[in-house]
């Protein structure tokens, strides 16, 4: 904004002194002060100021304001997608952080035996409840599951042979690829089978004197269907330890327990039970917690893993295990449904029925909204080809504004989706504490665009 008279520049230590600026970083605000009065001087701004400065004052607490504000923000998710990558996976129950901070927030025993006084292991606070919960013999976690792969082989396999089948050679989200993580761990891959096929025969003459590892890796976000075969970890367990050989399954999400809304694929107890000799899998996918890499399996591996100096660059921090372990309290004592993921997944078209109807009672223009049936994913990978029954709420309006609409609901901290042509707020995604925000978003928005 012009003016007929170029501000004087004050002096910047008193202008700093002034009431509005206590409390306030000094260094912070001389960097940006500064800052604030090059830019008059070069004339690359001009400003209206007045006697007292506090067009100044006002600039460079804007300016303060900007550089503070939160990048990282909440959001409501109305995809359906309960696990979605691009918004943080696995929601975590306001409780538990609340709970870990009693861990956490002053000096903890994360490293220190708190009876013999002496330095202690920090993998200890969560190898008794990962194993009870798996039923393994040993466990450890790393911060994410692309850790675990690369940890597991470069420890067993660097310089060796990994056997992986062609129809498993996968890339996930940020073209995380199985191949590149195997090379860069040191080990050597070696393909085996088709795209389509792959039988027991293939791991057993793949084998040479430098095979170390037969590795099997969830496709977890595709599936290979028609004219198939494969050899399920099941198979794969005692056909790699009568060669020998490490058996290692790369799961990227685990459930742990069996329940419908869940498909058939294998929960961790069951496939415990054929001891096998390593797993790696997700925390923040069906676990539903927060983001880390867990290994488990046989202790003589773990063991083996531990002394590998890439884990303390791998290694998670305490507010990570404080989490985790609160999550897998939760496990133990309360079940699935006290985990926020698991309550979402589980929801039933009955529950979603109550959620669209509270929501609709409280919208001023409800006429504008209508509840259909849709279909949805877990997301983040897991359960690739089982679908959930969703529930719905459809923004009846032209086809031609769906991508106006859902860009001021997200504008507004909700993100939709749209489904033939119409925004819908898929009900999966959203808890019930999260409903009097929906419609106050849903009615600031319908108002706005009529």
């Amino acid at each position: 904004m012009k003016t007929k008279n170029r501000p004087s520049i004050p002096q910047l230590g008193r202008f700093l002194d002034r009431v509005e600026f206590i409390g306030l970083n000094r260094q912070t605000l001389t960097f940006l002060t500064r800052e604030l009065f090059e830019e008059i001087r070069t004339g690359k701004i001009n400003i209206q100021t007045d006697e007292d400065e506090s067009e100044l004052v006002k600039l460079v607490l804007s300016r303060l304001d900007t550089l503070c504000a939160d990048s990282l923000v909440p959001l409501i998710n109305a995809t359906g997608i309960v696990l979605h990558t691009n918004l943080g996976r696995s929601p975590i129950e306001k409780s538990i952080l609340d709970e870990m901070q009693e861990s956490i927030g002053s000096y903890c025993n994360l490293e220190f035996d708190i009876d013999s006084g002496k330095r202690g292991e920090r993998y200890g606070h969560l190898t008794k409840k990962l194993s009870f919960l798996l039923g393994c013999e040993d466990a450890i976690v790393v911060n994410n599951n692309a850790a675990a792969v690369f940890l597991i082989l470069n420890t067993f396999a660097t310089g060796k042979e990994t056997i992986v089948s062609r129809g498993e050679l996968v890339e996930i989200g940020g073209s995380f690829r199985i191949p590149d993580v195997m090379s860069a761990s040191g080990t050597v891959l070696k393909e085996i089978g088709t795209t389509n096929k792959t039988k027991a025969s293939d791991y057993t003459a793949a084998i040479t004197p430098q095979t170390a590892i037969m590795m099997k890796v969830h496709r977890s976000n595709f599936s290979v269907v028609g004219f198939t075969q494969e050899v399920t970890f099941e198979e794969l367990i005692p056909l790699a330890q009568s060669n020998n050989l490490i058996d290692y399954y790369d799961a990227g999400s685990l459930n742990l327990f069996d329940a419908p809304y869940l498909g058939n694929e294998t929960c961790a107890k069951a496939l415990f039970e054929h001891s096998p000799s390593l797993v790696s899998f997700s925390g923040d996918k069906l676990l539903g917690s927060v983001q880390a890499g867990i290994i488990a399996g046989k202790k003589e591996f773990i063991d083996k893993i531990k002394k590998n100096q890439l884990l303390r660059m791998l290694r998670v921090d305490k507010l990570t295990m404080a989490v985790l372990e609160k999550t897998l309290t939760r496990y133990i004592q309360k079940g699935p449904q006290a985990i926020k993921t698991h309550k979402l997944l589980s929801k039933t078209i009955i529950d979603m029925q109550i959620q669209a109807d509270t929501i609709l009672s409280r919208i001023d223009h409800s006429q504008k909204l209508s509840i259909g049936k849709t279909s949805t994913y877990a997301g983040g990978g897991s359960l690739p080809q089982h679908l959930l029954e969703s529930l719905a709420l459809i923004i009846q309006d032209h086809p031609k504004n769906a991508e106006r609409l859902i860009k001021a609901l997200r504008a507004n901290g909700l993100i939709a989706r749209i489904e033939k042509d119409r925004v819908i707020l898929d009900l999966r995604s959203i808890d019930d504490d999260e409903l009097t925000h929906v419609t106050v978003i849903l009615n600031t928005v319908l108002e706005e665009h009529p």
